[in-house]
C-alpha cells in the first residue's frame, strides 16, 4: 500500500475570508473526516483553505474582503498564507507547507474544477496532465551535466590508453640514458686520468700549475655559459613556432565566424516589450482565473444563501431590499439572482457566461504561451549574438597578444645569437690565453681539457634528460592507476544517464499501469451494470518537425461496455454517465497521486463534487481512497454522509 510518509497526528487549520468563509479553526485528526453540510455551508471553502495553506495558489479570496489568512499546524510546525487583492488580483505571500503545488494541485486537492479529473470528463488527452508536474527542462540539463562529465571521462580514460601505450617508449628512453650517462662517466673518468698522467710528466712550479688549471676552469666555464644560450635560443624558437600556428588558427578561426547582424541592446528592448504584454497577460488571466471561480463557486450554491440574504457584501441582491431565500429559490428552479448586478436571469445564461469566460481564459493563456516562447526564443538568439560577438572579440584579442608576443620572441633570438657569438669569440680568447700560458707542452693537456668540459657538459646533458624521464614514468604510473576509479565513476554515470533518460517515459508508464489497475478494482467494488472495462492504453504518434520525426506518445481514455446479451463493444467516454466519468477522474487522479509519489510530499487528500455519485458508491470510493493519505478530507452532503461509516470524524460547523 503506498500511504503517505508522514507520519501525523492531529493538524489545526485557522482561515479568515478564504471563499465564503469569514473566520474559521477546525481540527483534523488522521484519517477520514467528513464535512457534512448542505449548500452554502462553506465546505468547499474550508478545502480551498486547506489548500492554500499546503501551497496552492488556486483558492479564492472573500468577495468582500481585501485579505485573508490561512495558518495550518503541522506536526508541530506552522505554515501561514495571506491573500491580497492587489490591482485585481489576488497575491498569495507567506510560507507554505509545500514549495511547489504542481503535483497537488493535480492529484491530491481533487475538488470540483481539478484539472485532472476535468481532462477525464473532457476527453482531453492525458498525457499531458500526467506530466506537467515532471520538470522536463531541469532533467535535460541533468542528462547534460551527466553527458560532459561522462565525456569528460572518456577523454581522460582515452589519454590514460595513450600514457600507458607510451610507458614502454619512456621505460626503453630511460635504459638508454643510463646506458649513455654510464658510458660518457666512463670517458671522463679515462680523460680525467689521462690529464693527471699528462699534468705528472711535466715540470711546472706549484704556481704555474694552479695558474693553468684556473685557465682550464675559466674555459670549462665559458662553454657552460654558451650551451645555457644555445638551449634559452632553442626554447625561444619552438615557442615562435607554437606562437605562429596558434596565429594561423586564430585566423581561420576569424574568417570562420561571420560578425553578428543584430545588436543585442534592439534584442533587448523587444524582449522587454514582450515580457511587459506577457505581465499584462498575467495580470488578465489571474483576474479570469478568480472570477470563474468565484462565479464556479456561487453557482454550485455554496454562497447563494448569503448572496440572496443581502448581507451587504459584494454579493447583495438588486437594491438590497429584503426577500425570504426560501421564496426566491423555489419562486423558479431554472432561474437565479445574479450576484453581480442583482437581476432575475436563467442559470444557464450564467453557465454559459462562465463557458465564455474559461474560453477566453484558454485564449489568454494559449496567447500568454506565444509570447512566451517568443521570449525564450529572442533570449536565446541574444545569447548566441552575445556569445559570438565575444568569441570574435577574444580571437581579436588574442591575435594582437600573439603578435606581441612573437615579436619579443624574435628580438629576444636576435640578442641571444648576438650573445652566442660573443661567448664562441670568448672561448677563443680562453682556450688561446690557456695555451699560452701552458705553453707548447701544454697543447696536449689543453685537448684534454677541452674534451673533459664537452663530456661533463654532456654527461649534465643526459642526466638533466633521464631526470625528466624518470618524472614521466613516475607521472604516468601514478595517471594510470587511476582508471579503475574513472572506470567505476563513469560506470554510476552511465546508470544515471539511463535513468534520467528513462524517467519521463517510466512516470508516464506507471501512472498508466497505475490508472488501469485501480480502475479496474474500482469498477469491481463500484460494480456499474454494464462496464466492463475502463482503461488507458499508451499509444506513439509521429510528429513532423522540420527534416526530422520525432515519436511522443499520448495516453487514450478506451471505455469497453456490454450489451443486454452480454456481447462486448467499445464506448466512448462522451457516453460515460457524470457519475462513471467523476469515479473515473478520481481514479485518473489517484494514479497520478501514485506515480508522482505524492504521498511523500503532502499527507492530504481532498475530495468535493462527488453529488454526482449515488451515496452508496460515494461510500465505497472514499473507503478505497482512505488507503492511500494520512488524511482524506471529504465534502458531502448530509444524505450522502450518512451512508459512510460511522467511525469517521465529521465536520459540520465550519
Amino acid at each position: 500500500m503506498a500511504r503517505s510518509e508522514v507520519a501525523l497526528e492531529s493538524v489545526q487549520v485557522r482561515a479568515r475570508n478564504i471563499g465564503g468563509i469569514d473566520r474559521t479553526a477546525v481540527e483534523l485528526s488522521s484519517g477520514v473526516t467528513l464535512l457534512r453540510g448542505r449548500n452554502a455551508t462553506h465546505r468547499s471553502s474550508f478545502l480551498q483553505a486547506i489548500m492554500a495553506g499546503l501551497g496552492s495558489t488556486r483558492p479564492s479570496l472573500k468577495g468582500d474582503a481585501d485579505e485573508g489568512e490561512v495558518t495550518i499546524d503541522v506536526d508541530g510546525e506552522t505554515y501561514s498564507r495571506t491573500l491580497t487583492r492587489r490591482d485585481g488580483r489576488v497575491v498569495f505571500e507567506g510560507e507554505p507547507y509545500l514549495e511547489d503545488p504542481t503535483a497537488a494541485d493535480l492529484f491530491a486537492f481533487l475538488l470540483g474544477d481539478n484539472e485532472a479529473r476535468l481532462a477525464v470528463a473532457r476527453g482531453e488527452d492525458l498525457r499531458e496532465v500526467i506530466m506537467r508536474p515532471i520538470d522536463v527542462d531541469a532533467i535535460e540539463a541533468e542528462i547534460a551535466e551527466r553527458t560532459r562529465e561522462r565525456d569528460a571521462i572518456d577523454e581522460r580514460l582515452s589519454e590514460l590508453e595513450g600514457i600507458e601505450a607510451e610507458l614502454p617508449r619512456l621505460e626503453s628512453r630511460r635504459t638508454t640514458l643510463r646506458e649513455r650517462l654510464e658510458e660518457k662517466r666512463t670517458e671522463l673518468e679515462e680523460v680525467e686520468e689521462a690529464i693527471e698522467r699528462a699534468d705528472a710528466d711535466l715540470e711546472e712550479s706549484r704556481e704555474r700549475r694552479e695558474e693553468i688549471d684556473d685557465a682550464f676552469e675559466t674555459v670549462r666555464r665559458a662553454r657552460a655559459e654558451l650551451e645555457d644560450l644555445r638551449f634559452e635560443r632553442s626554447t625561444e624558437e619552438a615557442t615562435v613556432e607554437e606562437l605562429e600556428s596558434e596565429r594561423a588558427e586564430l585566423e581561420e578561426e576569424l574568417e570562420a565566424v561571420d560578425a553578428p547582424e543584430t545588436d543585442p541592446d534592439r534584442i533587448d528592448d523587444r524582449v522587454d516589450d514582450l515580457r511587459e504584454r506577457k505581465r499584462e497577460l498575467d495580470d488578465t488571466l489571474g483576474e479570469l482565473r478568480s472570477v470563474i471561480n468565484f462565479n464556479e463557486e456561487m453557482l454550485a450554491g455554496d454562497e447563494l444563501d448569503a448572496d440572496l440574504a443581502g448581507d451587504g457584501g459584494d454579493g447583495s441582491v438588486g437594491d438590497g431590499s429584503e426577500r425570504d431565500v426560501t421564496d426566491a429559490l423555489v419562486a423558479d428552479g431554472d432561474r437565479t439572482v445574479c450576484w453581480s448586478c442583482g437581476s432575475r436571469v436563467e442559470r444557464t445564461a450564467i453557465e454559459e457566461t462562465i463557458e465564455r469566460l474559461r474560453s477566453l481564459h484558454e485564449e489568454k493563456l494559449s496567447d500568454r504561451n506565444e509570447l512566451q516562447s517568443r521570449i525564450d526564443e529572442l533570449s536565446e538568439r541574444r545569447s548566441a549574438v552575445v556569445e559570438r560577438t565575444r568569441a570574435i572579440e577574444r580571437a581579436e584579442g588574442r591575435l594582437s597578444e600573439v603578435a606581441s608576443e612573437l615579436e619579443e620572441c624574435r628580438d629576444r633570438i636576435e640578442e641571444l645569437e648576438t650573445a652566442i657569438d660573443e661567448k664562441r669569440a670568448e672561448i677563443e680568447e680562453l682556450e688561446a690565453a690557456a695555451r699560452d700560458a701552458g705553453g707548447p707542452d701544454y697543447d696536449e693537456v689543453i685537448a684534454l681539457h677541452r674534451d673533459a668540459t664537452e663530456l661533463e657538459l654532456e654527461i649534465e646533458g643526459i642526466e638533466a634528460d633521464l631526470e625528466e624521464v624518470d618524472a614521466e614514468i613516475d607521472d604516468a604510473e601514478a595517471t594510470i592507476a587511476e582508471r579503475d576509479r574513472l572506470e567505476d565513476e563513469r560506470e554510476a554515470l552511465t546508470e544515471e544517464l539511463v535513468d534520467l533518460r528513462t524517467r519521463v517515459d517510466r512516470i508516464e508508464a506507471d501512472a498508466v499501469e497505475s490508472f488501469n489497475e485501480h480502475m479496474a478494482a474500482v469498477l469491481d467494488i463500484l460494480e456499474y451494470d454494464n462496464i466492463e472495462r475502463i482503461w488507458i492504453e499508451r499509444r506513439e504518434r509521429d510528429d513532423a518537425g522540420g527534416r526530422r520525426e520525432t515519436a511522443r506518445t499520448e495516453s487514450e481514455l478506451h471505455v469497453v461496455r456490454s450489451d443486454d446479451e452480454g456481447a462486448s463493444y467499445q464506448d466512448s467516454v462522451a457516453h460515460l454517465s457524470e457519475s462513471e466519468r467523476a469515479v473515473t477522474g478520481l481514479v485518473f487522479a489517484l494514479a497520478g497521486y501514485l506515480a508522482h509519489e505524492v504521498y511523500e510530499d503532502v499527507p492530504f487528500v481532498l475530495l468535493d463534487s462527488l453529488e454526482v455519485i449515488d451515496a452508496d458508491r460515494i461510500a465505497r470510493v472514499v473507503e478505497y481512497f482512505e488507503e492511500y493519505a494520512e488524511y482524506l478530507v471529504v465534502a458531502l452532503l448530509p444524505e450522502d454522509a450518512s451512508a459512510l461509516d460511522d467511525g469517521y470524524d465529521v465536520v459540520s460547523d465550519i
